[in-house]
């Protein structure tokens, strides 16, 4: 499945994102109208736990052992995840003098833990793929608890956040499907097998869906302050990348984990951002900064992976030969490629 996710995450997929996003802004009744009492809207939803399921059925039982294997790294990237970017995103807002809801809004992405994106782009990058996809499980098993705490202290101030709804839509939501897909990942494999044939497709075209929805929702708000909003997204990300790895690096993480926890905080998950926004604070207008920061980081990562990619292939051999292990295969991501 993985493999597949890998080839769709590619350019051919940023296009395909850029091109959701211009028709959700120059043919905005496409993606908002009514039939019957019923809402593209009200879609986003279903669309978010489909890639969260697919998530789930990318994970295994192994990649929450691997806390035990490799804690120090775990826990320092769940720190700089859950630290880093909500603060970050805080700093550009008052930076940018963004309004309130679109202010929450890039708080709220900034809020949110890593998505399973990351975990392909430490693969291209030749980071350390177990260590991305067990920080990816740990942070989003945290975000019930995590991201509704973080909203009140940050945007608290911008828009009144429902702390408890907050938290039983996310379980519902996002924890839910994730535990779905990892048992059924677990305990019927071949259904999995079968599955991992068109799932990432539906993954990627939920993820470009949602995308269109918000922008045509929040079309007129995007034109007053596109500009502001995607600089202070382009920031955002720039020093996610760069705190990231600068406080792994600090704390004398190796530099195949500094790339890792580079990306992790660097990429957020975008569908659950949108998802609270439009189902918990009822307003499409703090999605923008999802709709925003998601396409920008898909770009800003591939970019940057395949920089790593080139810089370091020589490392990761030399790496590899000395401790005896073969190149990393993507699709058996609880396969450990940890040395140091």
């Amino acid at each position: 499945m993985k493999q597949q996710l890998f080839r769709l995450i590619q350019i051919p997929f940023t296009l395909w994102v850029l091109l959701f996003a211009v028709s959700g802004y120059y043919f905005p009744w496409l993606y908002d109208w009514n039939h019957g009492g019923w809402e593209p809207r009200q879609a986003i939803v279903p669309l978010v736990q489909v890639i969260m399921f697919g998530m789930g059925v990318s994970l295994s039982f192994a990649d929450f052992r691997r806390v035990l294997k490799m804690p120090r790294a775990v826990l320092i990237g769940v720190i700089c995840q859950f630290s880093i970017m909500p603060f970050l995103a805080w700093i550009f807002v008052v930076l940018f003098q963004l309004p309130t809801e679109i202010a929450a809004g890039l708080i709220l992405i900034g809020s949110c833990p890593g998505g399973v994106t990351s975990n392909v782009i430490a693969y291209i990058a030749r980071a350390n793929v177990p260590l991305s996809v067990t920080m990816t499980a740990c942070s989003t098993m945290l975000s019930p608890f995590l991201t509704p705490l973080l909203m009140e202290f940050w945007a608290g101030q911008y828009v009144p956040i429902p702390v408890l709804p907050m938290m039983r839509s996310i379980l519902f939501m996002v924890l839910l499907p994730v535990l779905l897909g990892l048992f059924v990942n677990q305990f019927a494999p071949r259904f999995v097998n079968r599955l991992g044939k068109i799932l990432p497709g539906i993954a990627m075209f939920s993820i470009c869906l949602i995308i269109a929805i918000t922008i045509a929702l929040a079309r007129q708000e995007l034109a007053a302050v596109g500009l502001a909003l995607f600089a202070a997204a382009l920031c955002q990300n720039a020093a996610g990348y760069t705190l990231g790895y600068g406080a792994a690096w600090c704390l004398k993480l190796s530099h195949r984990d500094c790339r890792t926890v580079a990306f992790e905080v660097g990429i957020q998950n975008g569908g659950m951002a949108t998802g609270l926004a439009v189902n918990v604070l009822k307003n499409p207008v703090i999605a923008l900064g999802s709709a925003v920061f998601g396409p920008w980081s898909a770009v800003t990562s591939s970019l940057l992976a395949s920089y790593w990619k080139r810089c370091h292939q020589s490392e990761l051999d030399l790496d590899l030969q000395q401790n005896g292990l073969e190149t990393p295969v993507f699709n058996n991501p609880s396969e450990d490629c940890s040395a140091p």
